[in-house]
């Protein structure tokens, strides 16, 4: 699943329109729509939207034995 819909199902489950979450960053709907095209986000970024949806963002290396990094 690529990180669009990543946020995308993120906003379903928290009940958060998109346009909601955007005006929640400090962003406008259309300007927020365009950066969700690209998906070109930092992790801190990643981390705000999280948090404004009341989730955790988390990323590690997941390798086939369970290792995490």
């Amino acid at each position: 699943m690529d990180m669009r819909k990543k946020i995308e199902v993120a906003c379903a489950v928290a009940g958060v329109s998109q346009a909601a979450l955007a005006r929640a960053l400090g962003s406008s709907p259309a300007t927020f729509n365009a950066r969700l095209r690209t998906c070109k986000f930092s992790v801190e970024e990643l981390e705000k939207i999280a948090e404004t949806l009341g989730a955790k963002y988390s990323y590690s290396f997941d390798f086939p034995d369970g290792t995490k990094i």
